[in-house]
């Protein structure tokens, strides 16, 4: 599989893609009385923290790759850049729930599907507070559900270790984003991925270890 650190040829896969329909919403939940009527998500949570990834992302059978960076900068929003394993810079943006700025982008990348795309995703991933309106349950996780304008949001804790495991991002009736979190300690996300149902689109982030960017 072909590799780049600038992901130019993807606009043309995204300027391409055609929306198709997808798998509905999973209805093997039982229903459970709530035990809350807020939720705080613990990732991306620590001003004082520089969150760094590699990122892969996978489009059609086409791989690339780079550094994802998210730092919070004041209650409710986050700065983010992307930039090539080199270190240059191809898109830095701050983002909350209500307001999306961009800060510098290159020509190639500043497509309206593309930008549009990753605001809802990066969106979703760095969402903080989740007003719950139903709860559900299956054998591992408690299962939240919460208003996301006119779609849902998802919320798997499991039961065991009260962890975010995942986010289901949906219509009213199908599933269109999935995001999975592996965490040790529930207040960072070693690895997330983050799945489209309705596009061949996948972004998976590994935690950038320091020891990474050092010479043997």
């Amino acid at each position: 599989m072909q590799k780049s650190t600038i992901p130019f040829f993807l606009i043309n896969c995204f300027l391409a893609l055609i929306l198709v329909s997808c798998g509905s919403v999973s209805k093997n939940y039982t229903p459970k009385k709530l035990d809350k009527t807020t939720y705080e998500a613990p990732y991306f949570s620590d001003s004082k923290t520089d969150y760094v990834y590699k990122a892969n992302i996978t489009v059609y059978g086409n791989e690339l790759s780079g550094i994802f960076i998210a730092k919070k900068i004041n209650d409710t929003t986050h700065r983010v850049v992307f930039t090539t394993e080199f270190g240059n810079k191809l898109l830095d943006f701050e983002i909350s729930e209500t307001s999306f700025k961009i800060n510098s982008i290159v020509s190639e990348l500043d497509r309206k599907i593309l930008i549009n795309t990753l605001k809802e995703d990066f969106r979703l991933l760095l969402k903080k507070d989740y007003l719950i309106q139903e709860q559900f349950e299956n054998e591992s996780n408690d299962i939240y559900k919460s208003k996301d304008g006119k779609r849902d949001n998802y919320l798997y804790v499991s039961k065991k270790e009260e962890k975010l495991d995942k986010i289901i991002h949906t219509s009213k009736r199908k599933e269109k984003i999935t995001l999975i979190f592996s965490s040790e300690n529930n207040i960072f996300a070693e690895k997330i991925q983050i799945i489209h149902q309705n596009i061949n689109l996948k972004i998976e982030l590994n935690y950038f270890k320091p020891e990474e960017n050092t010479s043997n």
